[in-house]
């Protein structure tokens, strides 16, 4: 009984974490910006981490196009590109991102 608690308990610790990333390197598309304070912007990142450069801040609403993502300790990054301007390539955390 101990030992289906503690599977039981396994699986779970690992389905919440990845069910709650609203974006994956599989669902490749376009995503727009969300949830960001109104006078701050999302910082789009060199790398996948706080310790990159910002590249360019994004407001609320801006369309990007996801292609792919990646864990850096609690957070997932995804790169991204403008689909205004497609060479503008950066990471932003997945938390800010909805599929369109």
């Amino acid at each position: 009984m101990h030992r289906i608690i503690l599977s039981i308990a396994a699986a779970i610790s690992l389905a919440i974490p990845m069910a709650s990333l609203p974006a994956l390197a599989e669902t490749r598309g376009y995503y727009e910006v969300v949830g960001v304070e109104p006078e701050d912007m999302l910082k789009m990142r060199a790398g996948p981490g706080t310790g990159y450069r910002i590249v360019v801040g994004l407001p609320n609403g801006t369309v990007v196009f996801l292609q792919g993502c990646e864990r850096s300790g609690n957070t997932s990054w995804c790169r991204v590109a403008l689909r205004e301007a497609r060479g503008l390539k950066g990471y932003v955390s997945a938390a800010y991102l909805r599929k369109l």
